[in-house]
């Protein structure tokens, strides 16, 4: 049996590639107002003309979809802006510092602000966390990152807690042109770097050989993920 009339789950021939940048952009005009809320996605709705049961298609879960794929849209045009600048003479951990100040620098604070507070709700919180993880992900990426094994997850983990932790300061920084966060980041970056070096001599210890050997010898086998969103990866033989 066919049928013609069109459902909600199908967006049919009015999602035009840009439908929902449309409606983001739109609706970033109000989430001052109404933070990321369904009254914003309403909004925007109204404001572009799409049609509630296309905008339901494209952000199924409402206004945290809404929120999602504006902070996707940050990491995206990080990696776009980082590939584009001449790196050659920074240090590794300053092109971390870099990656993350483009991310910032992109963000606009009253929309972040409203985004930690829908994602402080509990029945978000994953979403939050998982939002870091993928901004810790596209730096990493964007480094050129080509670790295979259990160090994917501990850097991502790490720089996902740097991120974080810079983030909040971020959000309350008055300093002039923001350069207490950028202060604030380089001591994170460096305490970073401080412990990898240390998780290094340890590897490298007799201790640290006598574990890889025996209780972590299963972490060993961990492999990254083999494309986007294939989480939380694999074992190897």
């Amino acid at each position: 049996m066919t049928h013609d009339t069109q459902t909600d789950a199908d967006p049919g021939p009015e999602a035009t590639p840009n439908a929902a940048d449309r409606l983001l952009d739109a609706a970033l005009l109000n989430v001052p107002f109404d933070g990321w809320s369904e009254a914003t996605l309403r909004a925007a709705t109204n404001e572009t003309g799409i049609s509630a049961g296309l905008a339901k298609a494209l952000f199924p879960r409402g206004a945290v979809d809404l929120a999602l794929a504006y902070h996707k849209r940050g990491d995206d045009e990080m990696a776009r802006r980082f590939a584009a600048e001449d790196h050659s003479d920074l240090r590794y951990s300053e092109k971390v510092a870099r990656a993350i100040r483009i991310r910032l620098e992109l963000a606009d604070r009253e929309l972040v602000r409203r985004g930690a507070t829908l994602f402080a709700l509990p029945q978000h919180a994953t979403d939050g966390a998982k939002a870091i993880w993928g901004s810790a992900d596209a730096v990493w990426t964007a480094l050129g990152d080509t670790s295979e094994d259990v160090n994917w997850y501990t850097k991502r983990m790490t720089l996902s807690g740097v991120y974080s932790a810079t983030v909040l300061f971020w959000l309350g920084d008055d300093s002039l042109e923001q350069q207490a966060t950028w202060d604030f980041l380089d001591r994170r970056i460096a305490n970073v770097m401080q412990f990898e070096k240390a998780k290094a001599r340890a590897t490298d210890s007799r201790l640290g050989q006598a574990l890889a050997k025996g209780p972590l010898a299963l972490l060993s086998r961990l492999r990254a993920p083999q494309r986007p969103g294939d989480m939380p990866g694999s074992f190897g033989a």
